[in-house]
């Protein structure tokens, strides 16, 4: 095996006894940069996500002329961002890396400044979905040079501002062509009314998220149907804001009392949230778990005994590759259902968890939007990852069980998760917090 592959500790069945803590979301940090950099006074983030994916957010709206002070506060000690919007103007170059939001959101944001902005990012992102998106905003006035691939690289040819009013949108392959367009649209002249049009949408609670966020940020929402949003025009206001942790980013930790048995608890876990992996708390008791809150956070109790689940993921696929670690590992068969919009994210999600499981002795049947897992017995190999943080996180569960996994580039984790190998190593060492 290379050297250059990460070594994944193996535990076995020896109980574990630790208290986490997760580092704050993704899905709500790079919103409240968005919407921070779009309000009328300062914000103030406190607790926000410092990853790759959020700092490419950063450095794309200081490209078009927000400032981002970063630093940390004299008194609580807990780190925070101080936003600061200013009239966004280019010329400018962004790079969207590899980060479904950020390639994205940033789009509308770049419509509504003034000059030339560029787009591009890593090579994968080439590749994802983009094209509905970009035809909206042609539909609302935006000039955009793609050289008809409606893809990256990119250039908007921005003139100040957008008028608004009415667009559809097929979101079918990704929710956050909507929260992209909802996100800017108090910003717009008219407002905007932004209509899903075509197959099932998914990840329906992301949506709940930027609707929630939008008007915690002061924006006038409605839902005149079941997949048409409006939002009226209007400044939106700066506020001061805890993030919440990434309760997605929780699931491998989560796994670690399922798989080893034992206990793991997870501060600050909210009593309320709109972040998908809130789902977790109902499918891993599902599959064996015993979850509480106590005062020091979400317990999650297990036996190192896993029971196979069949459950529609639709609204949480990014989950996904952690519940297919933790299937693998089951003493009864899986059906992820519901993930067919997964084939279009970091990688082909089904694709590679079908490829990386098998390789290791697991019997996996991949359909178009499912997965079929049989659990086998597993054997030592290499997981790969394709550049896929939350393929690195589900290598990292195995090797829990199974001595002898080595993860192909564990530094991609950093995307959404920093210093993942030492948060893993500190969680299963002494049992102290992190």
């Amino acid at each position: 095996m290379s050297s250059t592959n990460w070594r994944a500790p193996f535990r076995g069945r020896t109980p574990i006894d630790a208290t986490v803590t997760i580092p704050g979301s993704k899905s709500v940090t790079n919103r409240a940069l968005v919407l921070a950099a779009l309000a009328n006074s300062p914000s103030r983030l406190v607790r926000p996500l410092s990853s790759r994916d959020t700092d490419l957010m950063s450095q794309g709206l200081r490209a078009l002329g927000i400032e981002i002070e970063s630093g940390i506060d004299s008194d609580s000690g807990e780190s925070e961002w101080k936003i600061r919007p200013r009239s966004l103007m280019g010329p400018a170059s962004i790079d969207v890396g590899n980060a479904g939001t950020v390639m994205r959101f940033l789009l509308p944001v770049a419509a509504l400044a003034t000059g030339l902005i560029n787009f591009d990012g890593d090579r994968r992102s080439h590749e994802r979905p983009l094209g509905p998106l970009i035809k909206a905003l042609e539909e609302l006035g935006v000039l955009i040079e793609h050289n008809s691939r409606y893809a990256l690289p990119l250039t908007i040819n921005a003139s100040g501002g957008l008028h608004g009013g009415s667009v559809e949108v097929d979101a079918s392959q990704s929710s956050q062509f909507l929260s992209a367009l909802m996100l800017a649209a108090p910003r717009m002249k008219r407002g905007l009314l932004v209509k899903h049009h075509g197959a099932h949408l998914p990840s329906q609670p992301h949506i709940e998220m930027t609707l929630q966020m939008l008007e915690r940020f002061g924006a006038r929402v409605s839902k005149p149907s079941a997949t048409s949003w409006q939002i009226e025009p209007g400044d939106l206001h700066g506020v001061e804001m805890v993030i919440e942790p990434d309760l997605s980013n929780a699931a491998p930790f989560m796994a670690m009392a399922m798989i080893c048995g034992g206990a793991i608890t997870i501060r600050d876990w909210p009593r309320a949230t709109t972040q998908p992996g809130d789902r977790l708390r109902e499918i891993f008791a599902a599959m064996g778990a015993k979850i509480s809150f106590t005062k020091a956070g979400l317990q999650i109790e297990g036996s190192g005994e896993i029971t196979g689940i069949d459950i529609d993921l639709s609204d949480e696929g990014e989950l996904t590759p952690s519940i297919a670690a933790l299937a693998a590992l089951a003493n009864s068969p899986s059906y992820l259902r519901g993930i067919g919009h997964l084939r279009s994210h970091e990688t082909d999600r089904l694709a590679a968890l079908a490829r990386e499981l098998g390789a290791l002795g697991c019997e996996v049947i991949e359909e178009e939007s499912a997965l079929q897992i049989r659990p086998r017995a597993l054997h030592r190999g290499i997981f790969h990852t394709y550049d896929d943080h939350r393929l690195a996180t589900a290598g990292a569960m195995i090797g829990l069980a199974v001595d002898g996994i080595e993860v192909e580039n564990i530094a991609t984790t950093g995307k959404t998760l920093p210093d993942f190998p030492g948060l893993w190593r500190a969680a299963l060492g002494n049992g102290q917090g992190l």
